[in-house]
């Protein structure tokens, strides 16, 4: 059992940045990959970011693009999502996810563990 816990979320101007961070309670080979999904009330929760440890190898929808970026701290085995250029649209509760299924990472069926979220509001 993974536990997650999302931290660093908040209130910021349009143009302004966050950086939210993932701490996983542990780490296993089952966890080789992660990612940040969001969800604003009465829309499907939807895929943001995605890292793999194995080959470094990172992925983003299209909405967060050339202005969020994932990492990884394997030592400290917690996830981050650098933020920048905020738009009132990237307003959301943002949740860090483990234990993927190996299919379309940006579907949440194919992943097991879930943190709690963490609130992200951008005003303009």
């Amino acid at each position: 059992q993974v536990q997650l816990v999302e931290s660093g979320g908040g209130s910021v101007q349009a143009g302004g940045s966050l950086r939210l961070s993932c701490a996983a309670s542990a780490y296993t080979s089952s966890d080789d990959c992660m990612a940040w999904f969001r969800q604003d009330p009465g829309k499907e929760r939807e895929g943001v970011a995605f890292v793999c440890i194995g080959n470094g190898n990172t992925y983003y929808r299209d909405y967060v693009k050339g202005r969020f970026t994932i990492s990884r701290d394997n030592t400290e085995n917690t996830m981050y999502l650098q933020m920048t250029s905020l738009k009132p649209e990237d307003t959301a509760m943002y949740y860090c996810t483990a234990g993927w299924r190996g299919g379309r990472w940006y579907r949440p069926d194919e992943w097991i563990y879930w943190g709690q979220g963490t609130q992200v509001t951008v005003s303009s």
